[in-house]
């Protein structure tokens, strides 16, 4: 079994199980049973398979059609030119939530103390902390989750300290320059029409919010106004529809609201300043 063989054979196996993008993930999967790049299978295409890597490469293709998303697999993801750590006990960051950091990014300050809830990989803090001069710690209430995050930091080189705990337990009032985070925000009611990638692999403590999809949202502004410094930050995610509700959220205590849409046209991320005094 040559690697060019081995890539039309898996290429047509993903495919007629309507896997998306058949070609690019036969290739992944490959150059991750032979531990090489992907130029190499085109280097090499008449390369002959040893036995274990095509053991390998048949189980992941097995792992892939079964809906096993293929960073699970691999047990990696690109986020903001990064390579990040993912395993099921975290969600797979996606390229959507570089909105997220950039918006973040703009509005850091050199020395600013800035926390991100529910870090996941931690991808969003690291970035973070590589990109600018700010403090940043980072929680999440899985245990398990925190060490693939405080791996990924220290294989990146990225000073963040890392917590376990529910949202912003930890931080003192009024100490916090700029809260960040893309929460859980599925309904549960939705469970049944996600990709099975999704709604079979991603952990649900991570996925879904509650009965409506905004009680993290709510829990989080609550914990925001109590830790930021007046004139302080928050960035957060927004789920499918969620815009308006989350926005209602933030009229009495805070300003400067702005809506960011993704490249499809979707709102995406809704950023806010808190005032520097609540009116009665």
């Amino acid at each position: 079994m040559t690697i060019q063989t081995a890539l039309v054979q898996g290429t047509k196996l993903l495919e007629d199980d309507a896997v998306i993008a058949p070609r690019l993930t036969a290739e992944v999967l490959l150059t991750h049973a032979l531990h090489r790049e992907r130029s190499y299978l085109y280097a090499h295409p008449e390369e002959e398979l040893t036995e274990v890597a095509w053991i390998h490469y048949g189980r992941y293709l097995h792992e892939r059609m079964r809906g096993k998303p293929t960073q699970y697999i691999t047990g990696r993801q690109e986020f903001y030119g990064r390579d990040f750590r993912v395993s099921p006990d975290v969600l797979i960051p996606r390229p959507e939530t570089e909105h997220l950091v950039e918006a973040a990014i703009a509005r850091i300050q050199s020395n600013d103390v800035v926390v991100d809830v529910g870090t996941g990989s931690g991808a969003i803090a690291i970035t973070l902390a590589l990109e600018t001069r700010a403090r940043v710690f980072a929680s999440d209430i899985s245990a398990a989750a925190v060490r693939i995050a405080q791996e990924n930091s220290r294989v990146l080189s990225a000073h963040v300290d890392f917590l376990v705990g529910d949202l912003a337990d930890f931080f003192r009032e009024h100490s916090i320059d700029l809260v960040v985070s893309n929460p859980p925000y599925v309904p549960r009611a939705d469970e049944a029409g996600l990709q099975r990638e999704v709604r079979d692999y991603e952990p649900h403590i991570a996925l879904f919010a509650g009965p409506t999809g905004l009680e993290i949202y709510e829990r989080l502004i609550a914990e925001a106004t109590r830790v930021l410094r007046p004139h302080g930050w928050l960035l957060l995610e927004l789920g499918y529809n969620s815009l308006e509700s989350v926005r209602a959220m933030l009229e009495r205590e805070w300003s400067e609201i702005t809506v960011m849409h993704d490249l499809a046209g979707f709102p995406r991320v809704i950023v806010a300043r808190l005032l520097s005094r609540v009116s009665p």
